[in-house]
Order: structure tokens, then sequence, then C-alpha cells
């Protein structure tokens, strides 16, 4: 049509917007077609076709803005213009539908790209309200009334109340999502029943769902969050986002089994290659979300993401074959470089890469696969030998006139603590301990960092919090001092628990430990006394942790746990009735 108007034509304009009518609704009426076609290529080509005689149409407009030679644009952006239109006096009414007709698609706009206070402005402008009460953007969307087109005019694939539909069900998600997040629950929860009882297609009532699922649980409603999240799930089609609420919904109801299936559920989800996406032809509420962010309920992560979250969990709950099978998935699915920098959406501070191998690792000893568990931390160590220190002989800072021993990263220490659990477990006593001195070597050396510069660079740079390093000094300490006791070697086993005792005094596993020794060693003084701080407490209120550790060393901990305090301290408080051999 630009060809056929050029510049210099004598043609009437309304010749031209004849023209210009006639193509449109000829367009409108094949996107018609093409919206109703069942066969997805014919939908996807009559959909490129629309696209690109739309595209035309624009052109020509342009055309005949041109010829009319319109004045200067306002400077002052949309708003200002939209201002000076809106309150036009001699405005004709027919051009009313035409015009709430336009304001819609900008509305859609500045929603899509969160310039909600000129859309909040535009929507008081059009309603005719300028009052601080009218600032509620989903009573504005309400009150807004777009007049209805007159009969006659030109075909359009969607109207005004059909956008002003889209533009409430997406506003309404929106803000109920971002209630949700910063912990506005009741508000959220009216936000996304107004979201819920909108113009909701499939996709977007699966999302609201899981939201309001989301909500529910954390304000104490577990069996209605249930309920949405189930309707969540229903169709052909599975998501992930509901599967991974529900994982949290079943673990926060204790229900380890549906957990754990969900969980399984959401990596199958999440192998599947997602199809072709159908063009769309409307503006629907899928297009005006945000892509959500870790800190929103739709946010379900990577395949690796959720693979840790699977494996980790079962090795919580005591799968550890289960466990052993994702982290080994886990592993081969990292090491390809398939997927993307892994960063665990858990929960802060999360693992990094070496955990991750010490993860596996713990799992395998769990599972009795002590030589495997040996293979993976030789794997680690040697993708990591240049992190390693220099072993032979300490430095010397020639400023401070001291010498310091060279720091290494926590992990390469609990490498030799897990390495030497391997050993235990394989019944080589002698390359146990020497593991475990390794081990002790390098922990010794080291001192605790401070946690506040982030999870990434926490793992890679080695921190480690002062808790982190008692337990894992206590917990090498135990576990050589349990080697010497096994080999006969009491009198080295007691220099162990005792000096793990010093280095962490909070931790009972030691001090049971060393109550067994004492009496071993025949010195009932010492064990009395120690069994009688033990047994005071042991009537104390026991306090909750305020920390939390890495789980490979939770789960290396559980092994060198005594099996019954309660029955250790009975029996000794009986054998000290017995009279002593004078």
């Amino acid at each position: 049509m630009s060809h056929q108007t050029p510049l210099s034509s004598s043609v009437p304009q309304v010749n031209c917007l004849d023209l210009w009518r006639a193509e449109n609704d000829r367009l409108v009426r094949q996107a018609k077609v093409a919206q109703d076609s069942d066969l997805s290529l014919r939908r996807q080509q009559l959909a490129q076709d629309s696209l690109e005689g739309f595209r035309g149409l624009l052109h020509s407009l342009l055309v005949l803005e041109t010829q009319k030679q319109l004045g200067p644009r306002l400077e002052g952006g949309l708003m200002e213009l939209w201002n000076s239109v809106l309150h036009v006096s001699s405005l004709p009414p027919e051009l009313l539908p035409a015009l709430h007709h336009l304001a819609g698609l900008q509305a859609a706009l500045w929603l899509s790209t969160d310039r909600l206070g000129d859309l909040t402005l535009l929507l008081q402008t059009l309603n005719g309200s300028q009052s601080e009460a009218s600032g509620d953007l989903l009573l504005l969307l309400k009150t807004w009334n777009p007049p209805a087109k007159a009969s006659d005019d030109p075909l359009t694939l969607q109207d005004a109340q059909g956008l002003r539909d889209v533009l409430l069900t997406a506003s309404a998600f929106r803000q109920g999502l971002q209630e949700l997040i910063t912990g506005s629950l009741p508000r959220a929860l009216s936000s996304l029943y107004e979201a819920a009882s909108g113009l909701c297609p499939r996709p977007v009532l699966v999302q609201v769902y899981t939201a309001l699922g989301t909500c529910l649980r954390k304000m104490g409603s577990p069996q209605r969050a249930l309920l949405y999240l189930v309707a969540a799930l229903k169709g052909e089609s599975i998501c992930g986002p509901p599967l991974l609420e529900a994982s949290r919904l079943y673990r926060q109801l204790g229900n380890t089994v549906a957990e754990l299936e969900s969980l399984e559920l959401l990596v199958e989800a999440l192998n599947v290659i997602p199809s072709s996406e159908v063009p769309h032809f409307l503006i629907e509420v899928e297009l005006l979300l945000p892509r959500p962010d870790p800190a929103s309920p739709l946010h379900c992560g990577t395949l690796s993401q959720v693979k840790y979250l699977l494996a980790s969990r079962c090795l919580q709950m005591g799968r550890a074959e289960d466990a052993v099978e994702h982290y080994l998935d886990l592993l081969a699915l990292l090491l390809d470089g398939s997927e993307p920098k892994f960063s665990p959406p858990t929960c802060p501070p999360g693992p990094c890469m070496p955990e991750v191998f010490l993860e596996a690792a713990a799992a395998l000893i769990q599972a009795g696969r002590a030589q495997d568990a040996l293979t993976v931390c030789e794997e680690l160590l040697s993708r990591t030998s240049s992190l390693l220190p220099k072993m032979p002989q300490p430095w010397k800072d020639a400023r401070k006139g001291t010498k310091e021993s060279p720091q290494c990263p926590s992990w390469v220490s609990a490498t030799y603590l897990l390495q030497g659990q391997a050993w235990v477990q394989l019944g080589d006593q002698k390359q146990a301990i020497s593991e475990f001195s390794r081990c002790l070597e390098l922990l010794f050396r080291a001192t605790p960092k401070d946690k506040e510069q982030g999870p990434a660079s926490n793992c890679e740079q080695g921190y480690t919090s002062d808790v982190e390093l008692q337990q894992l000094r206590a917990a090498a300490l135990i576990s050589r001092g349990l080697e010497w006791g096994a080999s006969g070697q009491d009198t080295k086993a007691l220099q162990d628990f005792l000096l793990s005792v010093q280095v962490y005094p909070g931790n009972g596993d030691a001090s049971f430990h060393l109550l067994q020794t004492l009496k071993r060693l025949d010195r009932r003084d010492e064990a009395t006394a120690l069994w009688q701080r033990l047994e005071a407490q042991t009537k104390l209120p026991q306090e909750n942790a305020t920390w939390s550790l890495p789980l490979y060393l939770e789960t290396c901990l559980s092994w060198i746990r005594p099996p019954d305090r309660e029955a250790l301290l009975e029996e000794f408080g009986t054998s000290l009735q017995e009279p002593c051999d004078l």
C-alpha cells in the first residue's frame, strides 16, 4: 500500500483509509482462522503471514501521518501526550472506543515493563479520578469501563474490554506474588484469589494455584494448600513449580515418602524437552507476567539444582542407596558441562561443587560402598590439586618475623576425613589412622573465617565458620581415637578424646567416648567425675542449635555418635555401685 500511495499522490485520503481498513479486516479474519486451526504447521504459517501483514499496515499508517504533516510531538513523554489527548474538550465521541482500545495497549506495555506509576496515572485519567484514594491499581482496573465499539468499526482481534480483563488478572497475580515474597500473606491471599477468579488460561491457573498453595502453607493451612496443589497438578502436562511446592508441603507435614516422590516427578518433568511455543494472537496474561526470580514460588530451578535437592533429602532421611544414585547422576550431569554453574536454591548458604563431591562420598560410605567413596574423594583432590597447600615447610613472613602455615579450604581436610572413614569400613586401621592424621594436620593450621562475603566466595575460598572448624577437628580426633581403641592402643585413644573435648567442649560425643576409654583404662576417679558431669548435663534443658553444619559433616558425625547415651550412663552408674577390687 505504501508503494501505491506515494506522497505526491492526489488520491483522496479517505480512499487510503478505506484500503487500509479492508486490508486490516482481511488480516483479522485470517488470524482468527489461524487461531482456530488444529494443525500446528498451518497455524504457525498463518500467524506469520498475519504478522507480516499487520507490519505492512503499520508502515502504511506512518505514510499517512507524513502526508497529513502533523505538528511536532510533545517532548514530555507518553504520559503528557495521553493527558493532552484525554483532556481535549472537543474530542469526538466516536473516537472514544478506539482511544480506550489504544489505552489498553499502552497499559499492557507499561504493566509488562513495571511502569506501574504511569499505568496508575493513565487509569486515573481514563476514569476521571485523581484522588489518592483511587491509587489502587486493581480498583482502577475494575472501575475502568471501556465504551463498546460501533458495529461498523474496523475488525479487531481483541477488544478493549478483553484487554481490561487480561490486565486485571495479570495485575492481581503480579501483586499477589510480590506480597507473597515480601511476607504480606493475608494481602497476597486476597490478590491471588482475585487472579484465580479472573480470565485465567490453564497455564496461568496452574501458577496461581501454586502461589495459593505456598501462601496457605506459610499461613498454617496445609490441607487447604494441598487442595490447590492437587488442582494445579491435574491435567495432561506436569509442571515443575507445583511439584516443588508439594515437596515443601509434604516435608512440613512429615510425609517423607510423598516429599521424595514429588521431587522425583519434578526431575522427570525437567527432563522433558519443552514443545515449541504456540504463537500468540492476543495479548494474554502470560505475556504480562515477570520471569520468576529465585524468591518466587514459581521458580523451580534447573535440573541439577533439583537433583541435588532430591539427593540431599535422601541422604538426610537415611535412604543411602537412593542418595547414591542421585548424587552420581548429579555429578555426571555437572561434570559433562551441560549444566550452568551450580548454585542450589535450597537455602543459604548452600553447597558448592566440592561439598557435592563430599556429600556423594558420604552417601557411598553410608551405603557400604567404601571403595567407590575413595574414588570420588580422589577425583575431587585431583581436580583441585592446585588449591592444596605445599606440605614440607612452613613459610616465613619477613615483615612479621614469624612462621605461618599455608591455608587450605576446609573441604580438603574433610576429604581426608571421609577417606579415613572409607578405610575404616574396608578394615584397614593403619590407612584410616593415616588419613585422619593428614586431616588433623591441615585442620590445626586452619583459622576460622568470616562468612559475610556470600556462599559462593566462601566455598571457593575455603571460608569456614568457627563452629564448623571445631566440629571438623572433633570429628577427626574422635575418628582417630576410635581406631586407636579398636587396635588396643587405649592410651593414644585417650589423648585424642581428651583433645577433642578441649577443642570443642560442646561436643558430647567426645565426652562419652572419653568415659568409655577411662573405664577401660581403669582410671576410676576420673571416669566417675566425668560421669557425674554428664549426668548433670542430661538434666539441664537442651538448647537448640543456632547454626547448621554441612550435610557431609552431619553424616560423618552420625557414624561416630555413641548409640545410646542414656544406657551408657546407666550402665556406668551401676558399675560404680559394685565393689572395686583392692
